[in-house]
């Protein structure tokens, strides 16, 4: 899986449906709204809209907030991969890990520092799952 984002346009369209499909898995992870305003640097307005269903509504999002929600949806499927049981996909990114990255903290919370390092070593050790390489 790819998660590099070329430099491009995205319509409102893609954008609201790759930011809900995020808010979506967020939501299923147990993030908090705080969590996913930093995950993914959106406003908590624009969580609150996105969350609505309208389907009027339309944003538009810069290629950082494009590559987060890539992130987002490549750990998805890296979990759906790795685990047959939902309560491992979904509650994986929850559970305290003990390996040195994480030293003791959940992947949703070393995401949640908003950083997109931390996001990115988050995803890549995720990945690494499917290889048995962790």
């Amino acid at each position: 899986m790819t998660t590099a984002i070329q430099a491009q346009s995205f319509s409102k369209s893609q954008c609201v449906a790759g930011l809900r499909a995020a808010l979506n898995i967020l939501d299923r992870w147990k993030a908090s709204c705080e969590q996913a305003c930093r995950i993914l640097r959106i406003s908590r307005s624009t969580y609150t809209r996105a969350r609505q269903q309208d389907s009027d509504w339309s944003v538009g999002l810069d290629a950082d907030q494009m590559q987060r929600i890539s992130f987002v949806l490549n750990i998805h499927a890296t979990l759906r991969l790795v685990f047959d049981n939902p309560e491992n996909v979904y509650g994986f990114p929850a559970m305290a890990n003990r390996n040195e990255f994480f030293n003791g903290r959940a992947p949703l919370e070393v995401m949640a520092q908003g950083d997109m390092i931390s996001l990115y070593e988050t995803f890549r050790r995720i990945d690494t799952l499917r290889g048995a390489q962790w």
